[in-house]
């Protein structure tokens, strides 16, 4: 070795050279970059494959030196006055590529940030970890970061560096368990993912980025790096009157969508539609329908289509299959110009096995439990997040922070809520760990969700957070002060389960399952609850809501409207999935579109034109309103006549300025001259009956009634009404 060469290498081991070189190094910093070496600077590169590399001087452009190649795996080095700033014009075989020094910059990410990050309580993690464009001492570039505490080596990939681990390692902020680097020249639309050694050296499969604000479209796997300029929302109004809106209160009517399968363009491959046209073309029938709030089964980047998006990997990252983020953000944008909340589904109970994702992220189980009896998901093959590390209750704290704040979405359902509240969930004795009191309750989970929703509630005032838990786990909406998880609603799966068990039922056999229908009242106020009609109930064989209907095809429509009604006149907000609101026959396959040409034929089109009418009575009536959460609000009037399979109900406003008496009669039969008590004398009007022959029925109506002095059910006054067969019946009482 010449002198000078030796020179430039001055107090660096050849094991270290050679570390460099193959990509081994767990501290390029300290061989790369700039660095004093006796009374002078030497600055030391990595190329390899290069033919040659000048260094030039920053500011004027001028060559400086030619570096000597001092390793022939592409080390490079050369001195340089120590007050001239410099960058590389690098000759390849077949290109020629002027680039800054990713190795001349300091540490980048703050002791505070880094106390946060170990602390799980930094919650703008989008920002912090993952890409972000930004310029660093005047030079534009990508601050990559990401959390791999036991790492040996880990480095950026991309097109940028031709995918080789060797070209820019990470430095490693032993603080936190970060390994930072700043990449100069980079900007947003990059492609890139980590390459990590775990801590034996062992080269682990590239992995996507955990913190990715965008994600390549599935089957692609590569993250991407997203723009840090705000988009232009134009939603302040709609922002403006969320914050004092009351979130128990007032309507709430969904429309549960699968984005990929709610229309596909058949002649265009059959391709789902992107965010533009769904907003173009989703909006409108939502809006026509009268629905308030519409949920989007998960969109964050997934890879499995068959999953629905319920094995989420790219956490902050709308999924690519639709568009961009700018193109998501533009949706949630009209949605709220028409006046339509967006609540996003949200999985925070488990992940994927993907190599490429976050499982055994840096060589160990870093997201995820060690132990398979805590860690995995035999229903799903899927692995548990590790809710006992602080690092990962931030990391899923942000991420729902990342919507509500970043994207002006209006709520979070949280799924499987139950998987993660009990630790013996879906296990036998045996295969499951108990807790520190030897129970079977997740008391990190409870913990977390305590926080989670406080977090949430204390900086988005506006947030509906709504759980899927099909237990009977006890104040689930229930302010962690109160000792309770602090959702605002929970999904009622014991109504949904009862009432459709009923329903299922032949009309002649109902008298005998009365209870089914009224067992749900015993608790309804136990909880804020929603009454799901959702995607669960119309896969992996179930069948449609119209295919549950006993009877012939009459029947079955006059079935399915008269159970339709029924939901909305019973307390609790309202969910309804995609196609079940024109009777779609056939049961939802993710990889078709709902079947829209069934609007051709009068029966489903009545079916959708019921829904429009249900959802436009509940918003006007805040008699339908007020009883959701607040028990004075809702009164049995026909409870115990399980002979006629006969129910009634009446809704009242806060002041009982209003009052709807709904009627449903679950038999074929109809039944004149029937009489039922009600709260106020005068004019009870009917506002909605399902067997109008608009809706399809056989006309039976009553148009306006008036209560007379006639005692019944135990109260003072009382109608007397036809009951059309297989249908439900809206009245209105007002005062003068």
């Amino acid at each position: 070795m010449s002198s000078e060469r030796a020179d430039l290498l001055i107090g660096l081991d050849p094991g270290a050279l050679d570390a460099v070189v193959d990509g081994r190094h767990g501290d390029p910093f300290s061989v790369l970059g700039r660095h004093r070496s006796g009374d002078t600077t030497v600055v030391r590169a990595l190329f390899p494959g290069a033919l040659g590399v000048d260094l030039l001087h920053r500011e004027s452009n001028a060559v400086l030196t030619r570096m000597e190649q001092v390793h022939r795996g592409g080390l490079f080095a050369a001195r340089i006055d120590s007050h001239a700033r410099h960058w590389f014009r690098i000759f390849w075989p077949d290109a020629v590529q002027d680039t800054d020094d990713a190795y001349s910059f300091g540490m980048l990410l703050g002791a505070f940030d880094l106390h946060l990050l170990s602390q799980g309580t930094h919650y703008n993690l989008g920002r912090t970890l993952g890409a972000v464009p930004m310029e660093v001492e005047g030079i534009a570039g990508v601050r990559f970061a990401v959390w791999a505490p036991m790492a040996r080596r880990v480095s950026v990939v991309g097109d940028f560096n031709s995918w080789d681990g060797r070209r820019n390692p990470m430095r490693f902020r032993h603080e936190g368990g970060i390994w930072e680097i700043f990449i100069p020249g980079l900007g947003p639309g990059e492609r890139y993912k980590y390459e990590l050694l775990d801590a034996a050296g062992n080269l682990l499969p590239q992995k996507a980025d955990p913190v990715a604000r965008a994600s390549e479209a599935a089957p692609a796997t590569g993250s991407i790096v997203a723009s840090n300029d705000p988009f232009d929302w134009s939603d302040h109004e709609w922002m403006s009157a969320r914050s004092s809106a009351s979130k128990l209160e007032g309507p709430m009517s969904i429309y549960e969508v699968h984005l990929g399968s709610w229309l596909r363009v058949v002649e265009d491959g059959n391709r789902s539609l992107d965010w533009v046209e769904l907003s173009q073309r989703l909006l409108p029938y939502v809006k026509k329908l009268g629905f308030t709030h519409i949920e989007l089964m998960p969109i964050m980047e997934y890879p499995f289509n068959g999953s629905w998006g319920y094995q989420p990997l790219g956490m902050f990252s709308p999924t690519g299959r639709y568009g961009t983020p700018e193109d998501f953000a533009y949706f949630v944008d009209r949605c709220h110009h028409c006046g339509i909340g967006v609540i996003l589904d949200w999985v925070p109970a488990h992940f994927p096995t993907d190599v490429w994702g976050l499982a055994r992220f840096d060589g160990t189980a870093l997201y995820e439990y060690q132990d398979p009896r805590e860690g995995f998901h035999r229903d799903w093959n899927t692995l548990i997040y590790n809710l006992a590390r602080n690092e990962v209750r931030g990391f899923l704290i942000a991420s729902a922070l990342e919507w509500l704040e970043h994207y002006h979405v209006d709520g979070l359902r949280v799924d499987a809520v139950a998987s993660m509240l009990y630790r013996d969930y879906s296990r036998q004795d045996g295969e499951w760990i108990p807790n520190r009191d030897g129970g079977r309750e997740n008391l990190e989970a409870i913990e977390f969700f305590k926080h989670l929703n406080s977090i949430i509630h204390r900086r988005c005032l506006h947030a509906v957070m709504i759980a899927e838990e099909s237990t009977a786990w006890p104040g689930v909406t229930k302010s962690p002060e109160e000792g309770g998880l602090g959702f605002d609603f929970k999904w009622n799966m014991g109504w949904m389960h009862d009432s459709l068990r009923y329903m299922r039922e032949d009309p002649i056999h109902r008298r005998y399952h009365h209870g089914t229908m009224t067992f749900g009242m015993i608790y309804a106020y136990s909880e804020n609850f929603v009454l799901p009609l959702s995607h669960d109930e119309v896969v992996h064989g179930k069948g449609s809501i119209l295919g549950k209907m006993p009877g012939d095809a009459w029947q079955r429509f006059a079935n399915l409207r008269d159970y339709y009604a029924f939901m909305w006149a019973h307390p609790g907000k309202k969910l309804l999935f995609m196609g079940s609101e024109i009777g779609q026959p056939t049961e939802w396959d993710h990889d078709e579109s709902v079947v829209w040409d069934l609007l051709d034929r009068p029966e489903h089109a009545a079916v959708q034109t019921l829904i429009g009418d249900l959802n436009r009575i509940y918003i006007r009536e805040p008699a339908l309103q007020f009883g959701d959460v607040e028990p004075s609000g809702f009164e049995w009037a026909v409870v115990d006549d399980a002979g006629n399979s006969v129910l009634g109900l009446l809704r009242s406003s806060a002041d009982q300025s209003t009052w709807i008496l709904a009627v449903s009669n679950f038999t074929p039969i109809p039944r004149h001259g029937y009489r039922i008590g009600v709260p106020r004398r005068g004019l009870w009007r009917e506002i909605l009956n399902t067997d109008a022959r608009e809706y399809g029925g056989s006309g039976v109506t009553n148009g306006e009634c008036w209560a007379d002095d006639q005692s019944a059910h135990g109260r003072e006054s009382s109608i007397n009404l036809v009951l059309p067969p297989l249908a439900t019946v809206f009245l209105r009482w007002a005062a003068e």
